[in-house]
C-alpha cells in the first residue's frame, strides 16, 4: 500500500503578508488520498513587515533575514536558503516577496510566485497601478513557476475579470487580492496534484 506523500511548503513574504495568511489558512494541514501539505515556517526580508504580525496570530513560525546587511543577491540568497534547509522545503511559495531571486535560489528550490496581472502583460512590481492605468478593459492575476527572467516562467493558472468605469484604484486592487486569496492556493493544489500523479507513475 502506498503511503500519502507529504509536502513541505515554505512562503515568502515581504509586506502585508494577505497572500500569505490565504496560503497557510488554506493549505497548511491540507490532506487528500494522494497527498498532504505542511506549512512549517514562513519567511521575511522585512523586519516592519506586517505580515509578521499576521504569522503570530496564525501561530506559524516566522523567520526574519533582512537583505539590508549584504551586498550580494546570491551571498543574501545562499542565508535565506540556510535557514530554509532545516525544514527541507518541497515548494517555495512566493506571496508578495519583493526580492528578485538569484540562479543559486532558483537552483536550490522550485519556487511559485502569483502576479497581479494577466502575463505577459504588466510585468514587475508596478503592475496593479500600470493596469489600472491602462485602457484595457479586462484585467486579472496570474499564478506561475518562477524562472530566471522576471514574471516569465510557466503559468499555472489565470483568472481575468471586467473592470467597472466607476473603480477607483482602492476598488481595482481589492478585486484583484480577492482572486488572488482564492486563485493562488487552487494552483498550488494543482502542481502538487500533478506533481505527485507523476511520482506514483514512476514508482
Amino acid at each position: 500500500m502506498l503511503s500519502v506523500r507529504k509536502y513541505r511548503l515554505v512562503i515568502l513574504f515581504s509586506g502585508n503578508g494577505s497572500n500569505m495568511e490565504a496560503l497557510f489558512k488554506a493549505l497548511n494541514g491540507f490532506s487528500s488520498k494522494d497527498f498532504s501539505i505542511e506549512i512549517p515556517i514562513v519567511f521575511t526580508n522585512n523586519p516592519q513587515a506586517y505580515g509578521i504580525k499576521r504569522a503570530e496570530n496564525l501561530g506559524v513560525r516566522c523567520e526574519l533575514l533582512s537583505h539590508r546587511g549584504f551586498s550580494e543577491r546570491e551571498e543574501f540568497d545562499c542565508a535565506v536558503l540556510e535557514i530554509l534547509k532545516p525544514y527541507q522545503p518541497d515548494f517555495c511559495l512566493l506571496a508578495g516577496y519583493m526580492r528578485i531571486l538569484s540562479p543559486i535560489f532558483l537552483e536550490s528550490m522550485r519556487v511559485i510566485n502569483i502576479h497581479p496581472s494577466i502575463l505577459p502583460l504588466f510585468k514587475g512590481a508596478n503592475a496593479i497601478q500600470e493596469s489600472f492605468e491602462s485602457d484595457m478593459q479586462v484585467a486579472g492575476v496570474s499564478v506561475h513557476h518562477v524562472n530566471q527572467e522576471l514574471d516569465s516562467g510557466k503559468i499555472i493558472a489565470q483568472e481575468a475579470f471586467c473592470r467597472e468605469d466607476s473603480w477607483q484604484r482602492e476598488e481595482f486592487e481589492a478585486k484583484i487580492h480577492e482572486i488572488e486569496h482564492r486563485l493562488y492556493p487552487k494552483a498550488v493544489l494543482k502542481v502538487l496534484q500533478e506533481h505527485s500523479s507523476i511520482n506514483i507513475k514512476s514508482t
